[in-house]
């Protein structure tokens, strides 16, 4: 049996050796002539899996690593009996983190405080509804906008779309749909001159969720402070918003050592289902160096408090040094770039691989709040 893995799935011959021959490739060199004696695929979001890609070929099951799925056509696996498999919900503490240490700091460099904000989340699933309750933790008022949810439950407390335009933080959450519930370019120029002046967006979903032309017509103009990790056209992004963004990144959000391995172990359990063998892989994790800290929070505020333990687990500002350094390249290298980041990116850990030693009881049941460990 011959299975095609994207390279950048980690432990991928550890967990995927059993079933037979493996060949590790970059994601976007995966192509039909690649896959004619193919019998297993497993992508990443790079991959775009369509009936040309798996045409004529013997492959009968795909799976991808990622929470997202627009990149596969669902629809003609489906007609062609090919069995399919995603990795929904598996890194979504990772990018429900990423938004917190973003938010953190934004907060810290424009002083500002938690309990004077007001977030809207458009799209409340997995890594949304994570968000709104880390949130609410820290005392900003959440506002929800999730029209499948609105039907499914009927609930009031999901808002039409432009009822969070006031909010002074709006983060993105939503799967790219072109069809029912269209997020493709939801925030169109329209959209954007909806939002409040002086707002705060975050963009983690997919990178079309938001037209990142009418969004750099939009920065300076309502003076928003942007936040990106998924881009139009990856990997050749737009490098004038590059520069307009407060943080960038390299579509890495989900990227913890945590999600990576939820993301390998979903599918590997799902092929070993699919093809009925025993679930033998089970992963092993390094420990975290460094993972025990101080925190001297007696005189500190709630805002510095979460600043101090984000900002000393994850640098996030360092990643838009990284990508700037695209300008200096040209157009062709900018795209290889934007990929090596990906592939050569140093795995976050989540946080409750973290202990923190506090001295104040309050303090320390806020903070497991956030899956950290206290002591």
């Amino acid at each position: 049996m011959k299975i095609v893995i994207d390279e950048n799935i980690s432990f991928a011959e550890d967990a995927f050796s059993q079933f037979g021959n493996i060949e590790l490739l970059p994601g976007r060199s995966i192509d039909n002539n690649i896959l004619t004696d193919a019998d297993i695929l497993i992508i990443r979001s790079v991959t775009n899996v369509t009936e040309e890609l798996l045409q004529n070929t013997n492959v009968e099951f795909v799976g991808t690593a990622t929470i997202g799925t627009d990149h596969v056509d669902t629809e003609y696996l489906d007609k062609a009996g090919i069995k399919f498999s995603s990795a929904a919900g598996c890194n979504s503490d990772a990018v429900a983190e990423y938004v917190l240490t973003a938010l953190s700091k934004v907060t810290h460099d424009k002083k500002l405080r938690f309990k004077d904000l007001t977030i809207g989340i458009v799209g409340v699933g997995n890594i949304g509804g994570r968000l709104a309750k880390y949130c609410s933790y820290l005392g900003m008022k959440v506002l929800k906008n999730d029209p499948p949810l609105k039907r499914k439950t009927g609930d009031s407390e999901y808002l039409k779309l432009d009822e969070l335009m006031n909010a002074d933080i709006i983060s993105l959450h939503v799967p790219l749909n072109q069809d029912e519930d269209r997020t493709f370019h939801l925030f169109d120029g329209k959209q954007l001159d909806k939002i409040k002046d002086g707002a705060v967006i975050f963009n983690t979903s997919r990178g079309p969720v938001i037209d990142n032309n009418e969004l750099l017509n939009t920065i300076d103009r309502k003076d928003l402070t942007v936040v990106l990790d998924v881009w139009e056209n990856e990997p050749l992004i737009n490098t004038n918003l590059l520069k307009k963004c407060f943080i960038a990144s390299p579509h890495i959000a989900g990227y913890s050592l945590e999600g990576k391995v939820n993301g390998t172990l979903m599918i590997y359990h799902s092929l070993c289902e699919f093809l009925k063998q025993e679930k033998k892989w089970k992963p092993s994790l390094p420990p975290v160096s460094g993972s025990i800290f101080k925190l001297n929070n007696d005189s500190m505020s709630l805002e510095q408090i979460f600043y101090s333990i984000s900002s000393t687990i994850y640098q996030i500002e360092n990643e838009k040094k990284h990508m700037l350094k695209m300008l200096d390249i040209d157009t062709f290298k900018r795209k290889l770039y934007f990929d090596s980041m990906r592939k050569n990116y140093d795995l976050r850990r989540e946080f409750n691989n973290y202990t923190l030693q506090v001295n104040n009881k309050d303090t320390a049941e806020f903070l497991k709040k956030f899956r950290f460990k206290v002591s």
